[in-house]
């Protein structure tokens, strides 16, 4: 028989684990696939210019995590008392007293220091360090602003936007336009779709005054704006294409995307929002996670074969090709923060 000091600690153990897996429940943890991919793009872009380093590839991967899900968690936090009186999510961990207030907050303290922390991964370069509390704080702030706009969707795709910028800076110490364009994409890309999600509260959201486009326009011309929204990502996609000098991979791959945004559409109305979930987790989780297998592929085979050459490619004469076969992207010397050494 075990004695009672093993089974208090078998007991323990299990309710941690719980806790554990309560909390990453509570900040959707699988939702991680809508942003870890696109700073991954960037990276793989980046690295056609830099030197691949496991530490910074380590490094993109922990701060993601920490970053996420400390803002997830205070997303909780300041939306408890909001959640608690929307039938939609009543049932969420911190409305229905799953897990403790203190045990977030805890959690939330401890993932923004891991945050902080693990971007001393990419030293010498110090730009993720001493960009890391303003970039933590944005996040943040994301969780206040359906209190005073209607926009708060895109402050949201504003927040997820940083990711590739982010990961491009702290694996090449600069800014250029491939994650800039990348950026665009995940603006419209999840501003659109999180509209879409948001029409599930659009009459909650205006009996309680709080802002979004589908309680400010109404569900029809929601999906409107969403729509349009997802054009301009595939816009941005082929730009982005077209500037990083990508090849027929990658295209297929925006097509692809156009395909499944469309289907996005197609299968919810203002009539039927059953498949609202559908569209916004299983379809949106394929977008980022495929875009980042043909960005990949794509590389590799120009890696094999030799760049390919548009008249879209980056406007280097040729000497400069000549002296570096992969595109230098730099576009102001007012955006080279730091060269890492």
């Amino acid at each position: 028989m075990n004695s009672p000091s093993t089974q208090v600690v078998t007991s323990d153990t299990t309710s941690f684990w719980a806790k554990f897996k309560e909390l990453l429940s509570l900040i959707r943890f699988s939702h991680t696939l809508f942003a870890l991919p696109f700073a991954l793009m960037a990276a793989f872009l980046a690295w056609r210019t830099v030197p691949f380093e496991l530490q910074d590839l380590i490094g993109l991967v922990v701060c993601m995590i920490f970053a996420r899900s400390a803002a997830m968690a205070f997303n909780r936090i300041a939306d408890r008392k909001i959640d608690a009186e929307n039938p939609r999510t009543a049932g969420r961990h911190l409305p229905a007293g799953t897990i403790s207030l203190r045990i977030v907050v805890a959690f939330t303290i401890v993932c923004s220091l891991g945050f902080i922390l693990s971007t001393l991964l990419f030293w010498p370069n110090r730009w993720p360090l001493f960009l890391s509390v303003p970039v933590l704080l944005f996040l943040m702030s994301y969780s206040y602003s359906k209190r005073f706009t209607s926009l708060c969707h895109y402050w949201l795709s504003a927040a997820l936007m940083l990711s590739p910028i982010a990961a491009w800076i702290a694996i090449t110490g600069t800014l250029a336009w491939p994650p800039i364009l990348l950026a665009a994409v995940i603006f419209f890309w999840v501003g659109g779709f999180d509209i879409i999600y948001a029409t599930q509260d659009a009459e909650f959201d205006h009996e309680k005054s709080l802002f979004s486009i589908p309680s400010r326009f109404g569900v029809p011309n929601a999906l409107k704006i969403a729509f349009a929204s997802h054009v301009l990502t595939v816009v941005c996609l082929l730009a982005l294409w077209a500037v990083a000098g990508l090849g027929t991979i990658f295209l297929i791959g925006v097509i692809l995307v156009s395909g499944l945004l469309i289907y996005e559409h197609w299968i919810i109305s203002p009539s039927n929002m059953s498949r609202v979930n559908v569209a916004f987790f299983h379809i949106n989780a394929l977008i980022s996670v495929g875009l980042l297998f043909v960005t990949i592929a794509d590389i590799l085979i120009v890696e094999t074969l030799g760049p390919i050459s548009t008249p879209f490619n980056y406007p280097l004469q040729q000497e400069a090709i000549e002296e570096n076969p992969q595109p230098q992207t730099n576009f102001s010397s007012a955006t080279n923060f730091e060269s890492r050494t």
